[in-house]
């Protein structure tokens, strides 16, 4: 699907392919630091051949994923959202979205986050949960679009778990 940020920027968003690897291993080399540290919840150099293909080849149901790239660049990572049920509990997926610094606040995230609950339902999940960093307001922010109610966990060493229903 090609959209528009709000700045204009075109980017296709598409799920996401076993022959991605590559372009998700160059993707994470990318991201600053921080931005990995909030994704990853620690320091994230790069990943495995066994990450990578946890993360890239998927069965589209239990393990959903979509990726966005520019436009004019089809082998250009920009981000990356997720979701994966949880064991035992197939009417509830765990959802992880990253976008890289440049994109940030161009309404991708959301976007990214309106595809997956679409996703989401379309498979049977009614609820999404998600584990951050107390220090990462933008990904809590993103997580109350998506919810009708946000039920936050305990805080334990600066991490911070939400669970809440898909909202409609």
């Amino acid at each position: 699907m090609l959209t528009r940020l709000s700045d204009g920027t075109r980017v296709v968003i598409r799920r996401i392919r076993p022959t991605d690897k590559r372009m998700l291993a160059k993707g994470l080399e990318l991201l600053p630091e921080d931005t990995r540290r909030k994704r990853f919840l620690s320091a994230k150099p790069r990943f495995s051949a066994a990450e990578l293909r946890y993360l890239t080849e998927i069965d589209g149901e239990a393990h959903f994923a979509l990726v966005a790239v520019l436009a004019d660049r089809l082998d250009h990572v920009v981000a990356v959202g997720r979701f994966v049920r949880l064991p035992g509990d197939r009417a509830t997926a765990d959802v992880a979205i990253v976008v890289g610094d440049p994109w940030q606040r161009r309404g991708l995230g959301r976007r990214l986050a309106l595809m997956l609950a679409d996703a989401g339902r379309a498979r049977g999940v009614t609820r999404f949960s998600a584990t951050m960093l107390t220090d990462n307001p933008a990904a809590l922010a993103l997580m109350r679009t998506l919810v009708a109610r946000l039920e936050t966990g305990p805080t334990e060493q600066g991490i911070r778990e939400v669970l809440g229903d898909i909202a409609a």
